[in-house]
């Protein structure tokens, strides 16, 4: 999948970035591989993780981690928020651990939280959270260039991946077409994603970025008729409420 939907995002980026002009830099560019490279690593280990040990543990550990990365470095950074913007942040934090709980066939074929797995959890979450905080470091008049320059490091680091693990496969069919669209939404996220956190706080929007688990619980329920459980179903709310309280404060 993300063999696939990755260099198809590399060509959607190459063609906005071309309609949105910018002025490339040094920084722009360093900014932009080294936020790819976190992303990169982010799914690799993610995914890694997700084979080997329980998803009840991963999902939420990796969540909680994308999350309170960028908190804890705008806070470092020296940004302030008002008091209900930061209560609205602690709900989300919280959000993103009850909507990332997930029921699963532990007993059928359980899953240990081995120290490898604890370290490709640690990993991901770090990973992925460090990839908004170097995205929050672009700058602006380079539009949207660092995020290619990103992606063909991510692509690389990706195949790179494949080789090593001995996935190099390529699907057809209906695995090909899911992989076209993720490309598509992909890009969009990214896109949003970099805009989101140069017209507001590394601490706000990473947290709220970081609510992406809702939306696929959502979908879940949507699309796949799953049902949820009740963490989940009170996640969602907090989830609802924190965006509140932010956006209020």
């Amino acid at each position: 999948m993300v063999l696939i939907s990755y260099p198809a995002a590399l060509v959607l980026l190459v063609g906005l970035a071309v309609m949105f002009g910018g002025r490339l830099s040094a920084a722009a560019v360093l900014w932009g591989v080294l936020a790819g490279v976190s992303q990169a690593f982010g799914v690799w280990w993610f995914y890694a993780a997700l084979g080997s040990g329980p998803i009840s543990v991963v999902s939420p550990l990796t969540s909680v981690l994308v999350a309170a990365i960028p908190v804890a470095t705008g806070l470092a950074l020296g940004e302030r928020t008002g008091v209900m913007a930061g209560v609205g942040v602690v709900l989300a934090l919280l959000a993103v651990v009850l909507v990332s709980r997930e029921a699963t066939d532990e007993d059928a074929r359980p899953h240990r939280f081995t120290a490898t797995v604890a370290w490709l959890t640690v990993g991901s979450g770090v990973a992925f959270g460090l990839n908004f905080v170097l995205l929050d470091q672009v700058p602006a008049e380079a539009k949207l260039w660092p995020l290619v320059f990103g992606r063909i490091a991510a692509t690389a680091i990706v195949v790179v991946a494949a080789v090593v693990t001995a996935n190099l496969v390529l699907e057809r069919g209906v695995p090909l077409r899911l992989a076209l669209l993720a490309a598509v939404l992909d890009t969009v996220a990214n896109v949003a994603t970099l805009l989101a956190l140069q017209s507001s706080m590394l601490s706000l929007a990473g947290v709220l970025i970081a609510l992406y688990p809702a939306a696929t619980v959502v979908l879940a329920i949507a699309v796949l008729r799953e049902r949820v459980t009740r963490w989940q179903t009170l996640g969602m709310v907090l989830a609802l409420v924190s965006v509140g309280l932010i956006a209020a404060g």
